[in-house]
């Protein structure tokens, strides 16, 4: 008797692992490619199936175009950014070496996926689907500070005739351009002074 726990072939969860599996496959693959000075609009489909290890059709499967292949795998490589600021921004204990951390945080996880982030920052300048994505997530990240900003200026915590919609766009902005840029500073010393910046702001 077949037992009903079992998981099958088939089923939704080891559909979920492959998924996955692919497309963590695929970031490496297309990372590795553009390490080697290959431009991301310039990568054929093939090279970068070959690259993973998968077939064409498998590819597609995952990624109707390469416009999907970009926003995908941007999301991939942009989870640990965004994880590690939001979880700064949701604790209570606001400080500025927890400031600094974050940004320490996300400027080595913009560092291991530069080629790819660049590679997307220039297609979305010309792409609307990938355009709309990266708005959206920016936007996103706006939205979160806001409403922290907020609960901090309800509980009193800073300046009551602060402009927290305001405060959160140009913060958000400072991190995307100071993170996105290429500096001839350390990222010791880029974290230390973004995150100071971030935390007399507020």
């Amino acid at each position: 008797m077949v037992s009903v726990t079992r998981s099958t072939k088939n089923s939704p969860a080891r559909r979920g692992e492959r998924r996955e599996e692919v497309e963590h496959r695929v970031l490496t693959a297309v990372d590795r490619l553009l390490a080697q000075g290959v431009a991301f609009t310039e990568l054929p489909v093939q090279r970068i199936a070959t690259e993973s290890d998968i077939a064409r059709s498998t590819f597609y499967r995952y990624f109707p175009d390469k416009s999907q292949l970009l926003i995908r795998m941007a999301d991939l490589a942009t989870d640990d950014l965004f994880r590690a600021a939001a979880q700064w921004w949701a604790g209570e204990q606001l400080s500025e070496t927890g400031a600094i951390d974050a940004m320490r945080d996300m400027i080595a996880g913009f560092t291991k996926h530069r080629l790819l982030l660049e590679a997307l920052v220039e297609v979305a300048s010309y792409d609307r689907e990938v355009g709309r994505y990266w708005r959206s997530r920016v936007d996103a990240f706006v939205e979160m500070v806001r409403r922290r900003l907020n609960e901090l200026k309800e509980a009193g915590r800073i300046n009551e005739e602060m402009d927290v919609h305001a405060t959160a766009v140009i913060v958000t902005a400072m991190v995307e351009r100071v993170i996105a840029g290429r500096h001839r500073i350390s990222e010791g010393r880029l974290a230390e002074a973004l995150g100071r910046a971030i935390w007399l702001t507020i």
